[in-house]
């Protein structure tokens, strides 16, 4: 078994979200259609959509270290940092990433690009300054199994699938509210397809939401396992993120697209111990919900359990 067995099951996943996203696209955009008599609706829908497949795709690790203010970094800036990039991606078999900086304090990283090939790894300066060798190789495992997992573009896929359903929906809600210019009249079957328009404008983007947010929190804990795999060390990782829980400082360029790709939850800063008297008991189910990475206590008790 090789130490990224799930990357042709992720590849598989991805073109399937590919062809989810096209569908849904499809349904709504003849959805709208009917409701408002205009063919042209759907015919716009489709073709935007597959633009904005094909953009994504080719351009979603420079727009996401656009917003981020991630500049690269050369080997003579940080050549420690590079040294374990370089060696963490010589043993799990990958390309070496080019490696990006970010002036934040809060201590985070994450990985983007379309494939290994044109993969980049990015870490905080508060990442460099508050962790120690082994913990900050237990990040870039961490970041390196994203990577050769394929996760990267799954992450990327399911944002542009969340993020065009949202759009199509307040278009639709907004011109609800604004009045419709139908050609038909108010029949029955035009009363049917408004309603059932409603519902999805309501209840599509929250759907999509719920999805990526599920699809990533599965990928962090399967980037964990795989991480401490890489290193041999599990206990690392798990410092690290005893460490990086614990922190209070914010970050500036927290976005709520790009918050399921850092290694820990970039809104999460709170300060105090690791965990709080409630998080060490339990993580209500309604939170857990809308969280974009597992809870860290459950991260560190599957790393605590891992035989190696």
């Amino acid at each position: 078994m090789t130490l990224y067995a799930h990357k042709t099951s992720n590849i598989r996943k991805t073109w399937l979200l590919f062809t989810l996203f096209l569908v849904v696209v499809i349904f709504i955009g003849w959805l709208f259609s009917q409701i408002y008599g205009n063919s042209s609706i759907l015919y716009f829908a489709v073709i935007f959509s597959v633009l904005m497949n094909i953009f994504a795709y080719w351009f979603s690790d420079k727009i996401v270290l656009k917003m981020a203010n991630a500049i690269p970094v050369k080997k003579e800036e940080m050549p420690e940092l590079y040294n374990i990039v370089e060696n963490l991606s010589i043993t799990a078999g990958l390309p070496t990433p080019k490696i990006y900086f970010i002036k934040e304090k809060q201590p985070n990283a994450f990985a983007t690009g379309r494939n290994p090939k044109h993969a980049v790894v990015a870490v905080t300066e508060g990442l460099l300054e508050r962790l120690d060798k082994n913990e900050l190789e237990g990040v870039i495992s961490h970041e390196l199994s994203h990577i050769g997992n394929r996760d990267i573009l799954v992450s990327t896929v399911v944002v542009v699938l969340a993020g065009f359903i949202s759009i199509l929906s307040d278009i639709f809600l907004r011109s609800f509210f604004w009045g419709r210019n139908s050609k038909g009249g108010e029949g029955r079957t035009q009363v049917i397809f408004m309603i059932i328009g409603i519902v999805l404008a309501i209840l599509a983007p929250i759907s999509a939401m719920l999805i990526r947010l599920a699809i990533s929190r599965k990928r962090e804990l399967l980037a964990d396992a795989s991480g401490a795999l890489l290193t041999r060390y599990p206990e690392g990782l798990a410092n690290a993120l005893r460490k990086i829980s614990s922190d209070s400082m914010p970050m500036k360029t927290a976005n709520n697209t790009t918050a399921h790709l850092w290694f820990t939850d970039p809104f999460s800063a709170r300060g105090g111990s690791a965990f709080s008297e409630k998080e060490k008991n339990k993580t209500s189910w309604l939170h857990s919900l809308f969280m974009t990475h597992p809870p860290t206590e459950e991260r560190i008790k599957a790393l605590q359990r891992m035989k190696i």
